[in-house]
């Protein structure tokens, strides 16, 4: 069996590599360390040890955040002698949070651990673990991802910043929403959310009935709303109590489905795992017990 720690540097507010390098050193294990060249690099690089490795295991550790983790299950989907784990050390790290008491810091524990089969969902090459976002949400997507990095407005704050600036550009975002083939919503939204997480945009509970292994995708479609609405609910939408607030009852649906499509008249941007994709259509697909991902001991 052979551990492969794959970092990608850009990940968070600072390049991770050399800590995980030392961190790796007093693990009495073998390891490998790559890090990540470009965008997507880690997909290609995991493709490729898959394809080569004759049937040995791999583990495969994606050492950043969500989008790291994101392009290393694509890479590894397909392969049943490929397992994933996650270092969270990006900016995000929401699917990590679906797991209770937990320790995914612990790069010793990590290598030990036993696997569990999860979901993944599937739009055409790509693959998304965690939450696929549509309309306002994918726009604050968009603004994080310029603002990451500056001080003060980036950071931590990355989320708030993207929502602040797509309240004022992003309220109404025309589309078609169909689920196990049944037409489920045609018109303005203000987002769109297919989940197979829990968590999204740095601990938002979007999605609170979502298990990562019931074979189910949990989608919600929200109708736009005027500011001061918006105002008196995103407390709501942050704690995960929405799906239940009868504020939100004459706008929010709700459904579970394992086929999803999305579609508009013009092309739109959704965010898998924050990850950005641009398309007129996207079908979503749960592949059920489709990776084998790596949960580490329960703290005590």
């Amino acid at each position: 069996m052979k551990h492969i720690f794959i970092v990608n540097p850009a990940a968070g507010g600072e390049d991770s590599s050399r800590e995980i390098a030392e961190k790796l050193h007093n693990i009495d294990t073998e390891t490998e360390l790559y890090v990540t060249q470009a965008p997507r690099d880690a997909t290609r690089y995991v493709r490729e040890r898959c394809q080569t490795s004759g049937g040995e295991e791999l583990r495969f550790y994606a050492c950043g955040g969500d989008g790291t983790l994101n392009e290393v299950v694509t890479g590894a989907v397909g392969t049943p002698t490929a397992a994933v784990g996650c270092y969270p050390c990006g900016s995000g790290n929401d699917f990590v949070r679906c797991f209770d008491s937990t320790d995914f810091t612990d790069l010793g524990a990590q290598v030990g651990a036993p696997t569990r089969s999860i979901d993944v969902m599937r739009l055409g090459e790509r693959c998304c673990v965690n939450t696929l976002n549509f309309g306002f949400e994918a726009e604050v997507c968009r603004t994080m991802a310029d603002v990451r990095r500056k001080p003060i407005i980036g950071g931590h704050m990355a989320y708030t910043t993207g929502i602040v600036k797509s309240i004022a550009t992003s309220r109404k975002n025309p589309c078609y929403i169909s689920v196990d083939g049944a037409a489920w919503h045609e018109g303005d939204l203000l987002l769109a959310g297919v989940a197979n997480g829990m968590y999204a945009g740095g601990g938002y509970r979007c999605a609170p009935r979502a298990l990562p292994d019931d074979g189910w995708l949990e989608v919600m479609a929200i109708r736009p709303m005027s500011l001061a609405r918006f105002a008196k609910v995103i407390g709501s939408y942050e704690r995960g109590t929405h799906l239940d607030d009868p504020r939100l009852r004459d706008i929010l649906s709700y459904r579970r489905g394992q086929r999803v499509t999305l579609e508009s008249d013009r092309p739109f941007y959704i965010a898998t795992d924050g990850e950005l994709l641009q398309g007129s259509r996207f079908d979503i697909e749960c592949l059920h017990s489709a990776l084998n991902f790596i949960v580490p001991t329960k703290l005590k």
